[in-house]
């Protein structure tokens, strides 16, 4: 069923699972490292995550950088 713009409706648009693989690919890993980077982050990305989620910090992070920022905050 077409909707009144004249475009099918999102219920109406179906393909196969075997099509759908075909431009959907699931990038690999190459190695363990790349394996491990990508579920386990840095200290200092966890740093900058605990920085960011703090307003202030944020705040202060984006006038006097970063470390100075976070060593006032949490260091």
């Amino acid at each position: 069923p077409k909707e009144p713009s004249g475009s099918p409706g999102a219920d109406s648009i179906k393909i196969k699972k075997e099509v759908a693989n075909a431009f959907v690919k699931r990038r690999k890993r190459s190695s363990p490292y790349e394996w491990y980077f990508e579920y386990y982050k840095s200290p200092m990305e966890q740093m900058h995550e605990r920085c960011e989620n703090y307003p202030p910090c944020d705040h202060l992070s984006d006038q006097i950088g970063f470390a100075l920022a976070y060593n006032r905050f949490f260091g």
